[in-house]
């Protein structure tokens, strides 16, 4: 038998192809990869979100939701609110609803439950506090009248004026608009209309309208001191400069409550301002710089100036120096390229600058109220003043919302604005 020795090969045996996964799976996986991912981040900033929502969104929500929901009215005279269903505003109501409006009263009273009525009701008509705490006070000692209607007349005639039933039916919704009309000093008539409130009841347009002028005209100033301050830091040898930017923020290491005490030393009748003066013969009389709006401006745009200055600091150095050399080179006088070429650049510092500024100043509170006196006084003066001292919080929400509204507005056309800068710039 004859053997034959086969040669090994030299050519490597062929290995077998792997087996290709399917589209389908593919993309499976990548999406399943793509989820993991977003839970991760989710995970991530759940605790921020969780902080936000406790203490911004949620008091937020409550505030506005205060605004329009007051349930006292309709909880504590529901038989009243109840027999005014089918009123129709042109004459006195019936027999039953004063019926149920004695027997509520009454009861109230003997409760201790009738002043806090008695305000709520006198904020919506003038007159109503001393009109319902007489009438329960005398209803309380009597009993139950045969004819209601005759006995409340008895007892005070103004239940026969129908603005009086007009106020307590008017508030008789849980959900009501009269907080927000009462901010934009307007109010319903007797006959449910709505119309603006008696001249000498209208404050608080003419409020809105000094604050909003005083943050124009504070945005204003900072505006015109903080560009040149933060033109030079962008412009100065690095050292020189970090020394002026630690001067700028120096206020932020010191209380708002000293800085704001500091100026009232300063601008106060015999204060520092005053004695200097006086002193250079610059002044023969005294100039009363506090407790009115020129102490407001003066130390409110002290205060915000660093929140200008920084913006605009950012965006100035990001200039190259390359810019302005090229216009001098071709023959742009200083002034001219300045305006042209290095002004345009800094609009996004500007509009930062000038939209966190002015938010700011609008709802700012200590300093107005330490400085401004009663002249200088702005609508977070009197959103506090309705939190503390008259407990009218669903006014002191409405008022606070129509700011919020105010701000919103002004953020939504900046945004605007921009978005219409960066199609024209591209």
């Amino acid at each position: 038998m004859r053997y034959q020795a086969t040669a090994p090969s030299l050519l490597p045996e062929a290995s077998a192809a792997p087996a290709e996964l399917p589209t389908g799976t593919l993309k499976q996986q990548l999406r399943r990869a793509e989820r993991r991912n977003r839970v991760k981040a989710f995970l991530l900033v759940l605790p921020l979100l969780l902080f936000v929502g406790i203490t911004f969104v949620g008091p937020l929500a409550e505030m506005l939701h205060r605004s329009v929901y007051n349930p006292l009215v309709a909880d504590s005279l529901p038989h009243t609110i109840e027999a005014l269903d089918d009123w129709d505003r042109r004459q006195l109501p019936g027999e039953a609803a004063y019926r149920a409006l004695a027997e509520e009263l009454a009861s109230l009273h003997q409760n201790r439950q009738l002043a806090k009525l008695a305000s709520r009701l006198n904020a919506e008509q003038s007159g109503m506090r001393s009109l319902m705490t007489k009438s329960g006070r005398r209803l309380a000692r009597l009993d139950p009248p045969i004819d209601a209607k005759a006995a409340l007349l008895k007892i005070d005639r103004r239940w026969a004026e129908l603005k009086y039933w007009a106020a307590i039916n008017n508030l008789g919704s849980r959900y009501t608009l009269s907080n927000y009309l009462a901010a934009l000093d307007m109010r319903y008539d007797a006959q449910g209309d709505i119309v603006a409130q008696p001249e000498n009841r209208q404050i608080y347009q003419s409020l809105f309208a000094k604050t909003l002028g005083m943050s124009l005209l504070i945005t204003l100033l900072c505006l015109l001191l903080g560009y040149p301050l933060a033109h030079l830091l962008a412009t100065l040898p690095e050292r020189r400069s970090n020394l002026l930017m630690i001067l700028v923020l120096l206020p932020f290491w010191t209380s708002l409550l000293v800085r704001t005490s500091a100026w009232i030393v300063l601008l106060q009748t015999e204060g520092v301002i005053n004695d200097l003066l006086v002193g250079l013969g610059l002044i023969d009389q005294r100039v009363q710089m506090v407790h009115n709006m020129a102490g407001t401006l003066i130390a409110m745009t002290h205060i915000l100036l660093p929140f200008m200055v920084l913006p605009l600091y950012s965006v100035m150095k990001s200039i190259s120096p390359s810019y302005m050399r090229a216009a001098r080179s071709l023959g742009a006088r200083p002034g001219y390229a300045f305006v042209r070429v290095y002004m345009p650049q800094t609009l996004p510092g500007v509009g930062a600058g000038a939209l966190l500024t002015f938010i700011l100043s609008i709802g700012f509170y200590i300093t107005p109220a330490l400085v401004g006196g009663q002249s200088g006084q702005m609508i977070s003066n009197f959103i506090a003043y309705h939190m503390q001292t008259s407990l009218n919080w669903g006014l002191a929400s409405a008022l606070g919302g129509l700011l919020l509204a105010a701000v919103l507005l002004l953020y939504y056309l900046y945004n605007r604005l921009v978005g219409i800068n960066n199609l024209k710039v591209g």
